[in-house]
């Protein structure tokens, strides 16, 4: 009786493990989601950016070689920032660790 209440136990308990570890790679499939999401948001901010400040005060031709340009610049500045954000975020988590 009792090892047939153990063996229920470990069950149980090898269940509740699986659904952590489906639930745990969930979580990971859904942050790398929201951190795509987030990189096509900065993006397209960036571009709007650009052609905003391009547009203002401009009626006539649009030099669009230039405003490529700055796009591309605009978004190299944008991925060294998010790239130093991560370097600092896996120092703190490193540093948290150890």
């Amino acid at each position: 009786q009792n090892e047939k209440e153990l063996q229920d136990v470990v069950k149980q308990q090898e269940e509740k493990m699986l659904q952590l570890i489906d639930k745990s790679g969930e979580v990971m499939r859904l942050k790398a989601e929201v951190s795509e999401l987030k990189r096509l948001l900065q993006r397209a901010e960036t571009e709007a950016k650009v052609l905003w400040e391009e547009m203002r005060g401009k009626e006539h031709q649009v030099d669009t070689a230039y405003v490529q340009e700055r796009v591309m610049l605009r978004r190299e500045v944008d991925k060294l920032r998010l790239l130093l954000v991560e370097k600092e975020d896996e120092n703190v988590r490193l540093t948290d660790k150890y």
